[in-house]
C-alpha cells in the first residue's frame, strides 16, 4: 500500500515552503504531490513548470506533481492505475490542502472508498501553524482549530518573529487542543523528512502518543477522570480581563491564558479493565450522536478477559480496533484514551466510560 501524508495549515503558514523542500531536496524518494489548484498558494514556477494541458508533471528529482481538477478519490484512483500500468513510478503521496480546507473529509476519503483504501494507507496529518498569527487565527477561524485537532504532528513556523513567552503560550494552547500531536518548531521548511513520513499516525498498532506534560500539569485541580484541561475558571472573581492574570498570581504568559476554543481535548485513564460489551455499546451510541463533533480519538485499552492490549482510533463516526501486544507481567494494566472534538460533552463521556469499567 502507498503511504499518504496530508499537509494542512492556514493561509500563509508555510506549506509551500515545506513542499518546495520536499520537491527539491535530493532525498531519493519518489513522491507524488497532489495540490488543490484552487489553493491560494502554488508551488513556485522555478520548481514546477506548470503545463495547463497536463494534469501530472514529472519532477527532475523523481517527484510527481498533479493538480486536483476534480474529486480527490478520482485523482488518487488515476494515480494508482498509472502506477499499476507502469506509466508512473512513485512510492508515497503528499496531499497539500488549501489553507481554508477542513482536513476531515480528506482523511475520510481513505476510509470510505474501498478502491482507495485498498491502494493507499493514510500515514499522518501534518499541520503547520504560523507562530505570529496563530492565536488570532485560532480565535477567528474554526477551520484552523479543526486543522489543529486532526493533526498527528504540529509544525510551528515563523517562531523567529515572536518572543519566547508568546511561543510558549502557543505551545500550551496547541497541547491542550491536541495532546496526542508532537509539536516541533520549524525554520523555513527545514525539517528532517523522518519527521514528516512514516509517522504511522493512523496505524492502530502505533504507540499512543499523548504529551506527558499535558497529563502531568495541574493535577491538583483534577479529580478522578474529570480533567478540566480547558481552564474555564471564573475570571470575574479575579477582577481583570482575560488577558491579564497577574492579579490572580498567575504568570501572565503562562498557559493559563484563557482561550475559548471550540476544539478541545480530554484524556480518560483508568486502572480498572473495561467490560467489552458495555464499552462497545457505549462507544457506538456516542459515535452515533456526537460522531460529527469527534475529530480524532485514540486509545490503548485493558479489557476484561483479554491478555493483550486493545488499540482503537477513529475519525468522526469511523472507528477501528485491533489487538496489540500482550500485557507484560511487569506492566500495569491500564487504559488511556484521548478525545479531540468540538464542544464535546466531557462529563457525559467520562461518566459513561466509568460505567463501562469492571
Amino acid at each position: 500500500m502507498i503511504p499518504v501524508t496530508i499537509l494542512t495549515g492556514f493561509l500563509g503558514s508555510g506549506k509551500t515552503t515545506l513542499l518546495k523542500r520536499i520537491l527539491s531536496e535530493k532525498h531519493g524518494m519518489k513522491i507524488a504531490v497532489i495540490e488543490n489548484e484552487f489553493g491560494e498558494e502554488n508551488i513556485d514556477n522555478e520548481i514546477l513548470v506548470q503545463d495547463t494541458n497536463e494534469q501530472i508533471i514529472q519532477m527532475s528529482n523523481g517527484c510527481i506533481c498533479c493538480t486536483i481538477r476534480g474529486d480527490l478519490a478520482r485523482v488518487l484512483g488515476d494515480l494508482a492505475e498509472k502506477k499499476r500500468a507502469g506509466e508512473l513510478d512513485f512510492e508515497r503521496v503528499v496531499i497539500e490542502t488549501t489553507g481554508l480546507a477542513n482536513p476531515g473529509p480528506v482523511a475520510q476519503t481513505f476510509f470510505m472508498d474501498n478502491e482507495i483504501a485498498d491502494a493507499f494507507l493514510l500515514d499522518a496529518i501534518i499541520t503547520l501553524v504560523d507562530a505570529k498569527h496563530a492565536n488570532q487565527q485560532l480565535d477567528e477561524h474554526e477551520v484552523v482549530q479543526r486543522q489543529i485537532g486532526f493533526a498527528d504532528r504540529l509544525f510551528i513556523t515563523k517562531a523567529d518573529l515572536v518572543d519566547e513567552p508568546t511561543l510558549s503560550g502557543l505551545r500550551h494552547r496547541l497541547m491542550h487542543m491536541n495532546p496526542k500531536a508532537a509539536i516541533r518548531t520549524v525554520n523555513f521548511g527545514e525539517v528532517d523528512l523522518k519527521e514528516i513520513f512514516d509517522l504511522r499516525g493512523f496505524n492502530l498498532n502505533a504507540k499512543l502518543e499523548i504529551d506527558p506534560a499535558f497529563l502531568a500539569e495541574d493535577d491538583h485541580a483534577h479529580h478522578d477522570h474529570g480533567h478540566d484541561h480547558d481552564h474555564d475558571h471564573d475570571h470575574a472573581s479575579c477582577g481583570h480581563d482575560h488577558g491579564d492574570h497577574t492579579d490572580c498570581g498567575h504568570d501572565a504568559h503562562h498557559h493559563h491564558v484563557h482561550h475559548d476554543d471550540k476544539i478541545k481535548s480530554f484524556v480518560f485513564r483508568s486502572d480498572r479493565p473495561f467490560d467489552p460489551n458495555k464499552l462497545e455499546d457505549f462507544l457506538g451510541g456516542i459515535l452515533q450522536i456526537y460522531g460529527e463533533r469527534l475529530l480524532r480519538y485514540k486509545g490503548v485499552l485493558a479489557m476484561k478477559g483479554v491478555d493483550r492490549k486493545v488499540v482503537f482510533q477513529g475519525v468522526h463516526q469511523m472507528m477501528g480496533s485491533d489487538l496489540a501486544s500482550k500485557w507484560q507481567p511487569i506492566e500495569k494494566k491500564s487504559s488511556k484514551m484521548v478525545f479531540i472534538g468540538i464542544d464535546l460533552p466531557q462529563d457525559l463521556i467520562t461518566d459513561g466510560l466509568n460505567a463501562c469499567l469492571v
